[in-house]
């Protein structure tokens, strides 16, 4: 008999960015630390297919699943806090489900019924939440976007319909919502928590817990009075406070006893989860012994939710060398020759984030160069590779016009280039041209690297043969050029499995430079706070040794 899965459906109101993926992930860790199977899944409201093709600054980071899926960021944060890699299965958009409706009316699956909202595209995403949520003992179920977007209709309408089929005893709806402090007044108002929850229920839904954003603590009456207003027990109103660190949120929801409204709405025993790992974890994140300054190098540091699974790697490897990585936030744009000791001064280690386009380009070459030159640690990452490859040929090997095909189609010396085909993380062949759609063009998903024994790489990675990591990329680097890199006295680490074989890290002997390393991979993805990943806690390490 196929277990019953159970739903939680996580709806936010008033306005968006309140922290609904923070708030189930924190749910979902809580209820593994009790023993159950939990899984999580994003269903976002917009029309893009997924969020690939879209600007960091209008949504923040990409994140990349083992399966080649460009997903949103929260799944970042789903993975880092379960601990486990989660699927394609685990996001989808509006843009997929009418794709899959239409593909489906093409063929014929309809027998030439009218296609419409409901039932067909309403009954694909239930389908959809039902497929992601098989095997487990709770499926929780984050909403995109806030109640009242017209886009989002479907979507509600899918979880009301599918808490309809379950029974109350198999769903339970949270909503998340905003409780501002009005300074001239001086207090707290609940109206936008009112309106948003009316809202709710004029679709057909009503919530069985409130989680209430604020930046003051709510006190009993204020809780009561939601509670009541609201219509729901006066336990099931949970405050959510702006913390220190995300990771102290499943502690503060435990402690605020959100697990026993959960576990009565759904019909579990007593849940307890055992927390203690976890709390070590926040202690050594909030309050470390010792410290380290590295820059970071970007052109999307105005919206640092571009790169939220990078510095979340960061935190990691901080808080399990016992350390407070300060990050020092450089805008690739403006470095430039004549300032860039100014801006890169008294920093312990250079980090260069990867990105697309060539903007800030410049800048970055600039970083590294002087991070190669003043023999301070360096970490590069996806472009931050191709682009430390770049600055090696310039001003070591002496090709003085050495680029990437991406941002000179015409040079003579293309470090960086466009393969034609490739064999993608499903053993698919792939054909990319300058001309191909952005959308699922790149290199995506985990792939193998192989390790060079006895360098920095074999060192971070344990002396393992290989190792498996995330990429998204679609430029690489060009073999033709190998040799005479090699020659002149960069290491090539690590290659891509199969019969491509690309780089995909490179590093400088530690013997000329204490710690130099770039990879084409994005390590980011893999890392978790339980763990950490060891290439981010080798680089902060190596910060740390620069301090002393």
């Amino acid at each position: 008999m196929a277990k019953e899965t159970k739903y939680i459906f996580i709806t936010g109101g008033v306005l968006s960015s309140l922290g609904k993926g923070i708030a189930a992930a924190s749910i979902a860790t809580l209820l593994k630390n009790s023993g159950l199977k939990v899984s999580v899944l994003k269903a976002d409201p917009y029309i893009n297919v997924d969020p690939g093709t879209m600007s960091p600054l209008e949504h923040g980071e990409v994140f990349v699943t083992d399966d080649g899926a460009e997903t949103d960021l929260d799944l970042g944060h789903y993975e880092r806090f379960l601990d486990e890699s989660l699927s394609q299965d685990n996001n989808f958009t509006t843009g997929r489900v009418y794709s899959s409706v239409i593909e489906k009316e093409r063929r014929g699956d309809y027998l030439g019924k009218t296609i419409q909202v409901i039932p067909h595209i309403v009954g694909e995403i239930v389908d959809r939440i039902k497929k992601a949520g098989e095997g487990k003992d709770v499926l929780i179920v984050e909403i995109g976007g806030t109640v009242g977007d017209i886009e989002g209709l479907p979507f509600l309408e899918a979880i009301r319909a599918l808490r309809v089929e379950v029974g109350k005893k198999r769903a339970l709806n949270i909503h998340l919502t905003l409780v501002p402090f009005i300074k001239v007044a001086g207090e707290l108002k609940t109206k936008p928590t009112q309106h948003s929850v009316g809202e709710l229920r004029r679709i057909g839904i009503t919530p069985d817990i409130i989680i209430c954003r604020s930046e003051m603590p709510l006190n009993r009456e204020l809780k009561d009075k939601i509670a009541a207003s609201c219509g729901v027990e006066k336990n099931c109103v949970i405050e959510s406070l702006d913390s220190a660190s995300i990771y102290q949120i499943p502690l503060s929801f435990l402690k605020q006893d959100i697990l026993t409204p959960i576990a009565e709405n759904l019909g579990f025993s007593e849940l307890k989860p055992d927390m203690a790992k976890w709390d070590s974890l926040v202690k050594r994140i909030i309050a470390p012994t010792n410290e380290t300054t590295i820059a970071f190098v970007g052109k999307y540091i105005d919206l640092k939710e571009s790169y939220k699974s990078l510095t979340e790697g960061i935190i990691h490897a901080g808080a399990n060398l016992d350390a407070r990585v300060n990050l020092r936030w450089i805008d690739s744009e403006k470095i430039e020759e004549n300032n860039v000791n100014e801006l890169l001064k008294d920093v312990d280690g250079i980090l260069v984030a990867g990105g697309f386009g060539e903007r800030g380009v410049l800048g970055k070459m600039q970083a590294i160069k002087f991070a190669r030159e003043n023999k301070i640690p360096y970490l590069g990452i996806c472009l931050g590779m191709q682009l430390a490859l770049i600055e090696f040929a310039r001003d070591v090997l002496g090709l003085e016009d050495a680029n990437s095909m991406e941002f000179d189609k015409e040079c003579k010396n293309p470090i960086i280039y466009l393969i034609d085909s490739f064999i993608d993380a499903h053993g698919k062949k792939q054909i990319r041209t300058h001309t191909s759609p952005l959308g699922g063009t790149m290199r995506l998903g985990a792939y193998n690297c192989d390790i060079k024994p006895k360098t920095l790489l074999a060192e971070i990675y344990s002396n393992a043969k290989s190792v498996k990591e995330r990429h998204r990329h679609r430029y690489e680097v060009n073999n033709h050029f190998v040799p005479a890199l090699e020659k002149a006295g960069l290491v090539i680490s690590g290659v891509s499995g199969g019969r491509e074989r690309l780089v995909e890290t490179i590093e400088l002997p530690q013997g000329t430079h204490p710690w130099f390393f770039a990879s084409q991979f994005h390590p980011e993805f893999t890392s978790t706070p339980r763990k950490g990943h060891p290439l981010f806690t080798s680089f902060v390490k190596a910060a740390l040794q620069h301090k002393e």
